[in-house]
């Protein structure tokens, strides 16, 4: 059946710019911050590819700036058309939310 992890696919983008769009972030912190907002595990081999494609799309935008704990890191910002990317995200997640929610409260009442 369906698994957190293929639904997570088509929502990871957004919760990134989201995420970025609080404040600039590296990579594995990407990673803890989805992992404590509750969407579990998420790899840094899945984060990295998004974030490529995000600056690719120059949604988003990318700096090293240096650690004091060892190599330099690239932290992510939002750019303005990521800004823009957001809130359409934003929109569509609630449409999204609103018709599978009706759904399955349509389901839960038929089955009582």
């Amino acid at each position: 059946m369906f698994s957190k992890s293929q639904l997570l696919k088509g929502i990871l983008e957004g919760c990134i710019l989201a995420l970025i769009h609080r404040k600039p972030a590296y990579g594995y912190e990407l990673s803890v911050l989805l992992s404590r907002k509750g969407l579990g595990e998420i790899s840094e081999g899945s984060i990295y590819p998004v974030l490529l494609r995000l600056q690719k799309e120059e949604l988003i935008k990318g700096k090293m700036v240096p650690s004091q704990s060892g190599p330099s890191r690239k932290y992510y910002e939002l750019t303005e058309k990521g800004g823009r990317a957001l809130e359409a995200f934003k929109e569509e997640w609630c449409e999204l939310e609103k018709a599978v929610t009706a759904i399955l409260e349509s389901e839960r009442e038929k089955a009582q």
